[in-house]
């Protein structure tokens, strides 16, 4: 059964996307089975990729339910590539928090829609976007562990104690 691991923080520009996309093709040239899923509505890691943002099959899709996760997913046909996956992200993901707020179990959403892909892939790794909004929360609630980029200042360390408290609460919750 697959590792799935998000790269979350709430702040901004710390690495989250880069990190993201740097060890999932990492973990691809090691020979690792590993699915890339975008959950932020900037779309970074999707481009990063070579995938074009406005993709019709997105992650997007399958929050709402339009589509199994399975259907979203983007193969690499560069053999270097060849053991990544992707389910991208598009702008309008941006308002899914919106469109999933009277969906019941809103924050599990995603961790159900990955549930049967555990089994076929080594890692599936989630770049969040940069804040602790419903798609950070599913991501969280999703993942077997977190990885936590920061700046090593002040302000960003004082930031992963909010979001340290906030994974905690969804572990008991």
């Amino acid at each position: 059964m697959g590792k799935v691991i998000a790269i979350a923080n709430q702040k901004g520009g710390v690495g989250k996307t880069t990190t993201a996309v740097n060890l999932a093709t990492y973990l691809a040239t090691l020979e690792r089975l590993t699915l890339l899923i975008d959950i932020d509505p900037q779309s970074n890691a999707t481009s990063s990729l070579g995938v074009e943002p406005e993709y019709e099959k997105t992650i997007y899709e399958v929050l709402l339910g339009k589509i199994r996760p399975e259907d979203a997913i983007v193969t690499f046909s560069d053999p270097y590539l060849k053991y990544l996956e992707l389910i991208p992200s598009k702008i309008e993901l941006v308002g899914s928090e919106y469109e999933l707020i009277e969906f019941q179990g809103r924050e599990r959403i995603l961790a159900k829609a990955i549930e049967r892909l555990k089994n076929k892939y080594d890692y599936i790794l989630i770049d969040c976007p940069p804040s602790l909004g419903l798609l950070t929360l599913n991501a969280l609630t999703a993942a077997d562990s977190v990885l936590i980029p920061v700046q090593c200042e002040f302000l960003p360390l004082e930031g992963l104690g909010q979001l340290l408290n906030t994974i905690k609460i969804i572990k008991e919750g």
